[in-house]
């Protein structure tokens, strides 16, 4: 009688999930709230067979890049840095310059910073495919549009 009421937590085993594609335009959407959705997407925390251990999220196609908002002055203000591994290699460079030079590095960086720091979050961060324009060759995986 007490088995058909015990619960039991599901733990996904690797392979054992179907990943699913979705794609989603970046106009105008602020950089951060955008990062911390496909973050969640990535890490597969949308789905009820979520487990921490194994890769269990979906793809991300992002197209637009160029266009993702940054609010207040932030392109201005806003500073990546980066280091050449020469000595006084410190390189600077505003928000701003990095999202005409290379949109999909500003995005990448951002949803980067909120994966695990691992070699799992190293394989989710392989899940994220962003492009500058509206163009993107996934037409065959059927992306879906972005749940949030």
């Amino acid at each position: 009688m007490g088995d058909q009421f015990r619960r039991q937590t599901y733990v996904a085993k690797p392979g054992e999930y179907q990943p699913r594609w979705f794609h989603v335009d970046a106009t105008d959407k602020p950089l951060g709230r955008l990062a911390v959705d496909v973050a969640t997407i990535l890490m597969g925390k949308h789905r009820p067979e979520y487990t921490p251990h194994t890769l269990s999220g979906d793809y991300v196609i992002i197209t637009n890049g160029q266009k993702v908002g940054l609010t207040g002055r932030k392109a201005e203000q806003r500073v990546k840095l980066r280091y050449t591994r020469h000595t006084g290699g410190l390189k600077a460079e505003t928000y701003g310059s990095v999202r005409e030079r290379r949109p999909e590095k500003l995005l990448e960086d951002a949803v980067r910073r909120m994966l695990p720091k691992n070699r799992l979050g190293r394989a989710m961060i392989k899940q994220l495919k962003v492009y500058p324009g509206a163009e993107h060759p996934h037409q065959a995986q059927q992306p879906a549009p972005f749940p949030f």
